[in-house]
């Protein structure tokens, strides 16, 4: 939609356009009965204070415009029954018939032009007047005159309506984007969040672990146990900050791309920081996976590698990926006993790799097994596809 299609057109006030109309009436009808013919009496102020009358109504045709339709047509008997020259029955109530059907009252404003037309034609043929002229002369000229009357309110209405209607689903549209706007930046704070625990969760658990080994083989004056903790804490320090340096790069970017900082093929250098434990990884891939896949794949992996260093009190752990009927299917185990030593189900790991799981339309099963514990996770690859 264009700018200028979006913006409300500037309008006179309601009160103006009222008082113009009223205006336009007042002396419309002062100068028809001027030059009116026929009647008992000439015009005089009382006609013309009648007319203005009428014009005055037009300022409450907004807010009660069958009171002005009823009036105006009573007027207009109250003027011939007065014996006033003739001004037609159509322009006294043409304005008070259009008003009540552009604010609504279609039926009123139909009934009184049907009531206008009865009522003039039975004076009409009472007071002697021939029949055929009348209905076939001067009829249809009044029947038309109220006819567009009523039809131009009833126009005027209807296309207030679609404009007030296409406003609305402006309004509707814009605060639907906003939603959705408010909805992706919630979204993106949470994927945040989960990418931020996962990757410096996983490197100060590292960390802090081969910090003890290092420190228990200074004291025993183990000087390459040392050293190789010390080189760890180093490779590990330097892969989160390359990781988190790529990580800011994108959220820098306009792209809206799935992010992809980290990917399957990064399992070997996660390997490489389990301290202890006799890793063993069984990857069979046979298709380029969507990079939002890969993505999640490995986070998975390594919350739950996590896990073990953090909670298990294992020796060996599994790490089997597998790829099937569209869909890819992770498996990590250890064999640190039915129970881990902490709670790893209350903090923020399984609930984070859920999230990932359910967001692209997998299954996680996350527990302990029959020698330790078992995280289990399919992720559907046509979900996924674009």
């Amino acid at each position: 939609m264009t700018p200028s299609a979006a913006e409300p057109r500037s309008r006179l006030p309601a009160w103006v356009v009222d008082a113009l109309l009223g205006t336009a009436v007042t002396v419309t009808l002062a100068v028809v009965i001027s030059t009116g013919q026929g009647g008992r009496n000439e015009p005089d102020s009382s006609a013309y204070l009648w007319a203005a009358g009428l014009g005055g109504l037009m300022l409450a045709r907004r807010r009660h415009p069958v009171v002005v339709l009823v009036v105006s047509v009573l007027g207009l008997f109250s003027y011939y029954i007065a014996g006033y020259p003739a001004i037609g029955v159509a322009v006294p109530v043409a304005t008070a018939l259009l008003s009540a059907a552009e604010f609504g009252r279609l039926a009123w404003a139909i009934g009184a032009a049907v009531v206008v037309m009865v009522t003039s034609v039975g004076f009409r043929i009472a007071d002697g007047q021939q029949l055929s002229y009348v209905v076939g002369y001067d009829l249809p000229g009044h029947l038309l005159l109220m006819s567009a009357a009523i039809a131009l309110g009833h126009s005027i209405r209807t296309r207030r309506l679609a404009a007030e209607s296409m406003r609305r689903n402006v309004q509707l549209m814009a605060e639907q984007a906003r939603q959705q706007a408010e909805a992706e930046r919630r979204e993106e704070r949470i994927a945040i969040a989960r990418d931020l625990h996962d990757s410096l969760g996983h490197a100060i658990s590292v960390v802090s672990l081969h910090a003890d080994v290092g420190r228990e083989a200074v004291g025993r004056g183990d000087q390459e146990t040392a050293r190789a903790a010390l080189r760890t804490i180093r490779d590990t320090t330097t892969a989160s900050m390359t990781e988190l340096r790529r990580t800011v790069g994108l959220l820098r970017t306009e792209d809206r791309a799935p992010r992809s900082v980290v990917a399957l093929d990064d399992l070997d250098a996660l390997k490489a920081t389990v301290p202890g434990i006799t890793v063993t990884m069984d990857v069979r891939v046979s298709r380029d996976l969507p990079a939002i896949i890969d993505s999640a794949a490995y986070r998975i992996i390594q919350e739950a590698v996590t896990n073990i260093v953090k909670h298990a009190t294992a020796t060996r752990a599994t790490i089997t990926v597998r790829d099937h009927d569209d869909v890819l299917e992770l498996e990590v185990r250890d064999d640190g006993g039915p129970h881990h030593t902490g709670s790893p189900g209350t903090g923020h790991g399984i609930t984070g790799m859920r999230e990932r799981v359910t967001a692209l339309g997998g299954s996680l099963a996350a527990g302990p097994d029959s020698d330790g514990f078992r995280v289990w996770a399919t992720l559907p690859l046509h979900e996924a596809m674009p």
